[in-house]
């Protein structure tokens, strides 16, 4: 599990106009909260944090957070994170502190392996759901969950049942949903005028007798 160090300041103020003087100057307004822990408002460097979090694990890196009083040395995962939607820059950000040895709700990406036979045969594949929640360590939260496909034909469709998950993790889920289809494209015929118009006169024509 890919990890990182983060800085972080302890922010005494909070509100929308503290949070607007905040990004003025090029920092980021958070909160880190998790068991037992009061939710507290920090300050982060938002380049920093989008460093990171660039790796493959995303979301899901471990951060050991330096500096911020009693928070130092806190191990939290990016739970959230408000993004403008122009600028595509983060607005603020929510931390959830974690426990090492305790396990933890993690979102993780699916991935799709092989070329199944059914898109061989004219078939499309369709990733009904592009993530997966998983129980697990915070050390064992897998990059991706990998789904192989090679054997699916038109007409297959796998659910979360059917999906293997690394040693060490479940799939977490109420009900046996779908995740991946296989089916075949419907090709719509185009018609013209013409081809309208030969149409109603076949159907106005009176039937032989």
């Amino acid at each position: 599990m890919a990890q990182a160090v983060l800085n972080v300041e302890i922010r005494e103020k909070s509100g929308k106009g503290v949070a607007r003087k905040l990004r003025a100057a090029a920092k980021l307004p958070a909160v880190v909260y998790g068991k037992d822990l009061e939710p507290t408002s920090v300050v982060v460097d938002p380049k920093e944090l989008e460093q990171v979090i660039s790796g493959d694990a995303g979301m899901n890196t471990l951060i050991t957070l330096k500096g911020g009083g009693s928070l130092d040395g806190c191990v939290v995962v990016l739970k959230d994170a408000d993004i403008h939607p122009i600028r595509r820059t983060m607005v603020c950000a929510d931390f959830h502190a974690i426990n090492l040895t305790e396990k933890s709700l993690f979102m993780v990406p699916v991935n799709i392996v092989g070329t199944a036979i059914g898109q061989k045969e004219g078939g499309t594949l369709q990733l009904v759901r592009n993530e997966l929640e998983v129980s697990c360590l915070p050390t064992q939260v897998p990059q991706a969950i990998d789904i192989d496909v090679t054997e699916l034909a038109i007409g297959d469709t796998l659910h979360i049942d059917e999906i293997a998950a690394p040693e060490g993790v479940e799939l977490v889920h109420d009900v046996n949903f779908t995740v991946v289809t296989l089916s075949v494209v419907k090709v719509e015929v185009e018609t013209t005028e013409e081809d309208e118009e030969v149409a109603e006169v076949t159907e106005e024509e009176p039937a032989a007798e």
